[in-house]
């Protein structure tokens, strides 16, 4: 009988074992009656659970039975008694029966229960509260009867079903764990059952249920240990009455079925995780092998543009993205299996290396692809960019090639022929890089073997290397051809450069003729003070002209050279047609001013030389030798020099230069004039004697 079922009656405390102890040993059965009147079927049941409690051994010594009829009247004391023959006759030894102080004294004579012994089965006296511990000792009973020994009956109560729920529960547990346990020590269970059986789990958990019962036993043990030390009497809490045996047997039973429990979890959550395992890593290799593979033998191009290749690219990070959830649960499975490796039982090691090794293969070997068409369309997005910046490289080129020259000098010509020359080497680099290029990207998709797709891609990769090497071939071919015109169009510029500088050096030659016209009109102006300086004047001024003559045929020359280089450029010189006329002009004005210095110069040396002759004493010829027409030839010569000097020289276009500055001009004509008078002097003292002579 559980105490849930009768606990309203258990509460009433109609009857109790307070724990305490007669002479003998035996428990003590306290029934405490009441004012009111005692329900005897409910007493009846509190009596028959009480006494269900103790041990057969514990009941072997028998109960010392106290009535306390105190509070209550005769005729239910009575009853009590007689109700104990029939509910405990062999245990009961002793009744004690506590009388009121004076009501029964009169009434007992009338029923003497000791000459009933025999057929009750056990001793009945009556007894004051105050003589009851003639019988039992003083911490043997409670309170209420003089005792020391303390009962707290809604504790013990309490306890009781903490108890009577733990024996329940652990017993229930025992047998299912048996089963539990029993059953995963068949081996010749097919999955079938095994997988029903391992369904199978307790009613309760084991961990609440040993917790309670150590709770529960430490709660026992500490109440005999303070009992013990305290002095005071045992309560119904101890080995005996809850039995602290049992409890601990329980909880050593329920330890070791609980331990096997684990045991068989253990290994079928190791199962179950193994089982697990090996779904998702065949949910893994049956993806990657099957559409992860197929998403990949559907990308073989490379595109024909920047464009397209950046289009497969994201069509390629796309499926990258989708492999990479698959990778990250490879990597969570690789390292479940890593951790079971570490602690796996022998019979599993090979069945995870296996798995493990399988899964490792067919994700690194997809982790291979995918790396290799990455690494492939970067590739061929490289090798656009580079066709594409060298055909626009190519097109600026041509388009500078396609627009006529029209420089404005030399300069300029050279600054265009730099630039250009600056442009060809880099169309060069550029195709130098593209051949680098393609030929990396040749020998990737070369080596783009079967497996990268699992199946054979020669006729996709046929497709990939005839664009590659016809992208090559054109940008070749569009090179060359910018090569051609480059030539030419050097060709024409270096003859243009040629020509500004046969124009400018042309131009050069006009100026030069000019300084050398101005430099005989400015500086050369003397005459010479005798025939010695002139003649060597005479002299000077030849190797002059010879210069200015050289610098007149130098430019003659450039300006014809200049008419050559335009008819082989189907071109009119801007400046060639107002060079010669200014080359002509000015050498014309030359020869002028030159001849008319030849002419002065002659003028002087004659005038010199006859003045000179005039003027040197001889005094070996006679006077008579002297011929005074020379005096009148030199005196002429001098007077049409002075002239000479005086009049400007005139060019054929009207204009007119004079020699040298007019004080460079009146020192010349001093000069001559000083010589002059020494001839007339001369003359006059010749012909003073003959006039003396004539006279006389």
């Amino acid at each position: 009988m559980d105490a849930t079922v009768i606990l309203p009656i258990l509460k009433k405390k109609l009857a109790f074992l307070s724990g305490g102890k007669d002479r003998r040993s035996g428990l003590i059965l306290t029934i405490p009656l009441c004012s009111e009147q005692t329900n005897m079927d409910e007493l009846s049941v509190t009596l028959d659970y009480l006494l269900s409690i103790p041990s057969d051994k514990c009941k072997a010594r028998g109960f010392t039975v106290i009535v306390d009829g105190r509070k209550s009247q005769w005729n239910i004391v009575k009853t009590v008694v007689l109700m104990l023959q029939n509910v405990v006759p062999a245990e009961v030894s002793l009744v004690c029966v506590v009388k009121p102080d004076e009501f029964w004294d009169k009434k007992v004579t009338h029923f003497c229960f000791w000459k009933e012994k025999d057929r009750l089965g056990f001793e009945v006296i009556l007894v004051s509260g105050n003589k009851l511990t003639r019988y039992i000792e003083p911490s043997q009973l409670t309170e209420e009867f003089g005792g020391s020994l303390t009962y707290d009956h809604m504790d013990w109560l309490n306890k009781r079903l903490v108890f009577e729920k733990f024996t329940k529960e652990s017993t229930s547990l025992l047998d299912e764990l048996a089963v539990i346990n029993n059953g995963s020590d068949k081996g010749n269970q097919n999955e079938k059952d095994r997988s029903m059986e391992f369904s199978y789990l307790p009613s309760v958990d084991p961990e609440t249920v040993l917790q309670t019962g150590h709770e529960l036993l430490s709660e026992l043990q500490q109440r005999r240990f303070n009992g013990s030390e305290g002095g005071v009497a045992w309560s119904p809490m101890d080995d005996e009455l809850l039995a602290q045996p049992q409890v601990m047997k329980l909880l050593d039973s329920l330890r070791e079925q609980y331990t096997r429990y684990q045991e068989v979890c253990r290994q079928r959550s190791k199962r179950t995780q193994l089982d697990e395992i090996q779904q998702k890593v065949m949910q893994v290799v049956n993806w990657l092998e099957g559409p992860g593979s197929e998403q990949l033998r559907t990308q073989w191009g490379i595109g024909d543009s920047i464009r397209a290749s950046q289009a497969l690219q994201q069509k390629h990070e796309e499926i990258e993205s989708q492999h990479s959830e698959w990778f990250a649960v490879y990597v969570e499975l690789n390292q479940q299996i890593a951790a079971l490796l570490n602690a796996g039982d022998e019979e599993d090691l090979v069945e995870l290396k296996g798995l493990q090794q399988r899964l490792s293969d067919v994700c690194y070997r997809q982790a291979s692809q995918l790396e290799f068409r990455q690494n492939l369309l970067q590739t061929a997005l490289e090798f656009h960019g580079v066709a594409q910046e060298l055909s626009q490289q190519l097109d600026s080129l041509l388009g500078m090639l396609c627009v006529d020259v029209a420089p404005t000098d030399g300069a300029a010509i050279q600054q265009t022929l730099k630039l250009l020359e600056e442009k060809l080497k880099s169309v060069d680099t550029g195709l130098q890089g593209l051949r680098e290029k393609g030929q990396n990207l040749l020998d990737q998709i070369t080596s783009q073997a079967s497996w990268a797709y699992g199946k054979d891609v020669s006729n996709e990769n046929k497709d990939n290397v005839d664009h590659i090497q016809g992208v090559m071939d054109d940008m070749q071919l569009r090179k060359q051809r910018c090569e051609d015109m480059v030539d030419v169009r050097r060709l024409k510029m270096l003859q243009m450069v040629q020509l500004f500088k046969c124009e400018e050096d042309a131009a050069q030659a006009v100026e030069w003729l000019n300084e050398l016209l101005d430099a005989l009109l400015k500086t050369h102006t003397r005459l010479g003070d005798d025939s010695q300086e002139t003649k060597i004047l005479i002299e000077k001024h030849r190797k002059f002209v010879d210069v200015a003559q050289s610098t007149y045929d130098y430019g003659r020359q450039l300006l014809q050279a200049t008419v050559v280089l335009c008819q082989s450029l189907r071109c009119t010189s801007r400046s060639s047609g107002d060079t010669l006329p200014k080359l002509n002009r000015v050498w014309k004005q030359f020869t002028i001013t030159s001849e008319e210095r030849v002419h002065r110069l002659e003028m002087a040396l004659a005038f010199h030389s006859n003045a000179e002759k005039i003027l040197q004493d001889s005094p070996d010829l006679p006077d008579s030798v002297m011929d005074f027409e020379q005096f009148d030839e030199v005196e002429a010569v001098g007077k049409s020099l002075l002239d000479r000097l005086t009049v400007p020289v005139i060019y054929p276009d009207g204009t007119e230069q004079y020699f040298g500055s007019p004080s460079d001009m009146a020192s010349t004509a001093e000069h001559i004039r000083e010589r002059v008078k020494l001839v007339c002097l001369k003359k006059q003292q010749l012909l003073e004697p003959d006039v003396s002579i004539r006279e006389s």
